[in-house]
């Protein structure tokens, strides 16, 4: 019986210390985690500014090209009306051309 007794001592012992084994285990691989979290968080915060201006040069370039697009369009538009214009001086002076004829005959 006292062999028995001894036994479970022992296998209790190899338990307990089986148990504060995996808790330090745990608590390491705990202590990891929060470390690579922070590695990872100051990471991101060094890579903010970068984020940033590479945000700033994509919006800068799509305005560029909408400022392009609307100067283009402006420009197309502007053709367009200089040509009425004209067409339309041109009928203008048709019409008053006729009418001094009209009014000399």
């Amino acid at each position: 019986m006292e062999d028995t007794l001894e036994r479970l001592l022992d296998a209790e012992m190899k338990a307990e210390a089986l148990v504060t084994e995996a808790v330090e285990e745990r608590e390491e691989i705990h202590r990891q985690a929060l470390n690579e979290a922070r590695l990872a968080e100051q990471r991101f915060e060094a890579r903010i500014p970068e984020i940033h201006a590479s945000f700033m040069d994509k919006a800068r370039q799509r305005v560029e090209q909408s400022i392009a697009e609307m100067r283009l369009r402006h420009e197309e538009r502007s053709h367009a009306l200089q040509s009425m214009a004209e067409e339309s001086r041109e009928d203008a002076v048709e019409a008053a051309l006729r009418i001094i004829m009209d009014a000399e005959a």
